[in-house]
């Protein structure tokens, strides 16, 4: 094999450098002036919906079969890094999405496919995902909703915690106990829920430290009467797509935090570059210079790493449960140091409001938590280690 060939796979194709072109002119132009507008109105990024919509980044990873984009892991990441480097909140609409529908890619039936995918890919409806209760976050097989079989129906009862976009998107992947005596992790099942079935309601907007435009709030079923036809994959395997589900959707997080971090150090360099101290700018001070230059190294060792886990992710490697965890992890610390070395860089000015910087460092703190704590992400990769 050549050197030249040996260095082309570690090149970005045409095709992504085009996305990433694109989704940057879309994010530089219809979500970042709307971005602390967003934020302190804890209003939804409707702009940035709307924009991502009309250019298709809506949902890209939909398959081409159900009227999607097709775009592979590592374009669905750079779609998320691109919009996050602008506004951590719009980058959840591609991304939680993505988290709603995997599932459904993964495990449902050709039937359940073809109503769901196509009206997520054009943009009618967007995807959540119901796994976590407040009792049952890191320990989801704990989880008490249940879905109890009536004919060839079921009758869901119970809560969801802390789901992304709720109340916003119009189909809900939710997962129930369909088997109360059965085998702990294999008694759950995964279902359809659309936001108009009666008996499905909302709990209050949870009130949050950062990701303000996203809401976050409980999913609430009294008696909701689902249709057995809604069911993802077989009865008792919900457990097991949930957890497929989050060895590829961590990787987005992971491409989440590096877009945070991203802009984070972009508005970190405009500032130095301009700050005066001293009779010079603070960027030629070595003290300054070595921040940017650690900020620059992880965060760039965090984005290879993000890339790496999608191609695992589009390959459906074996190690996959690891780079997903990995790539999350380290990607989310990264992006809570760098965010908050980038208020330390400004000083005051980047513990006010009049910087984006404060509000990055706030958003960066959520990847270290959803889609499983990064505590969670080190239990995952240490039993991928010992189970060799």
């Amino acid at each position: 094999m050549s050197g030249a060939t040996d260095f082309d796979l570690f090149q970005i194709s045409d095709e992504h450098r085009m996305i990433r072109e694109t989704v940057r002119d879309i994010a530089t132009d219809l979500i970042a002036p709307y971005a602390a507008d967003v934020d302190e109105n804890a209003r939804y990024p409707q702009e940035a919906h709307d924009a991502l919509v009309q250019s298709e980044f809506f949902a890209p990873h939909v398959p081409e079969e159900y009227d999607g984009a097709g775009a592979d892991a590592l374009a669905t990441c750079i779609v998320i890094e691109e919009v996050a480097r602008a506004d951590a909140s719009a980058s959840l609409i591609p991304a939680v999405n993505k988290l709603g529908s995997m599932p459904v890619i993964l495990g449902a039936s050709e039937e359940v496919k073809h109503k769901y995918l196509p009206p997520l890919a054009r943009g009618e409806a967007g995807f959540a995902y119901g796994l976590s209760e407040r009792e049952a976050g890191s320990d989801t097989a704990a989880m008490t909703c249940r879905a109890d079989a009536d004919g060839d129906d079921f009758i869901l009862n119970g809560h969801k915690a802390w789901i992304t976009n709720a109340g916003v998107a119009e189909y809900y992947t939710v997962l129930a106990v369909t088997d109360p005596d059965g085998p702990r992790g294999n008694n759950i099942t995964a279902f359809v829920v659309e936001k108009s079935d009666e008996g499905f309601g909302f709990g209050p907007k949870e009130r949050k430290l950062g990701i303000k435009g996203s809401p976050t709030r409980e999913l609430v079923f009294e008696n909701c009467r689902i249709p057995g036809d809604r069911m993802v994959g077989k009865p008792g395997e919900g457990l097991k797509i949930a957890l497929r589900t989050l060895d590829h959707t961590r990787i987005t997080i992971g491409a989440q935090a590096v877009g945070i971090a991203q802009g984070a150090i972009d508005g970190a360099l405009a500032y130095v570059k301009e700050r005066m101290q001293f009779g010079k700018r603070i960027a030629e001070f070595q003290g300054i210079q070595f921040m940017l230059a650690d900020m620059a190294m992880e965060l760039e060792a965090a984005r290879q790493f993000v890339y790496v886990a999608a191609a695992k992710s589009e390959r459906h490697d074996n190690d996959l449960a690891f780079f997903g965890a990995a790539a999350k992890c380290f990607a989310s610390d990264v992006a809570m140091k760098v965010t908050t070395d980038a208020v330390q860089l400004l000083g005051g000015a980047g513990y006010t409001r009049d910087f984006p910087l404060e509000r990055m460092m706030r958003d960066a703190k959520i990847t270290q938590i959803y889609e499983g704590t990064n505590q969670v992400q080190r239990i995952v990769m240490a039993r991928h280690l010992l189970r060799g």
